[in-house]
């Protein structure tokens, strides 16, 4: 399943225009891959996990984090992207299984962006 939505957000070209910068691949190195990850599951359960997010669609900053980047090229940056591209009802609390779910398609597309380099 991951591959596929992986490979189906690939084919957007909104999607598709996000790549990590430079600064964001050493971020992701100086840092490891288990830190990288803590902040995901920070930001989702935080910023996109709640029923009700008073920004929603603008919760996300567009770059200043790997994960950030990572949100919006893998549709996990707000509630509408979230319900649109993975099927998880807006308005309802993610549950923790659906939590990792989008923890774990960023953290892919992250270690995908930082093996093309």
């Amino acid at each position: 399943m991951k591959n596929n939505i992986l490979e189906r957000l690939a084919k957007s070209d909104f999607r598709s225009r996000f790549k990590l910068s430079g600064k964001d691949k050493k971020y992701v190195a100086d840092k490891g891959l288990e830190v990288i990850k803590e902040h995901a599951k920070d930001f989702i359960k935080k910023r996109v996990a709640p029923s009700i997010i008073p920004n929603d669609g603008k919760q996300t900053p567009m770059r200043n984090h790997p994960v950030f980047v990572a949100q919006h090229a893998t549709a996990c940056c707000c509630r509408k992207c979230v319900e649109k591209w993975h099927g998880f009802k807006k308005g309802v609390e993610l549950t923790e299984a659906q939590q990792e779910y989008l923890v774990e398609i960023i953290m892919e597309w992250i270690k995908k962006q930082c093996q093309d380099t």
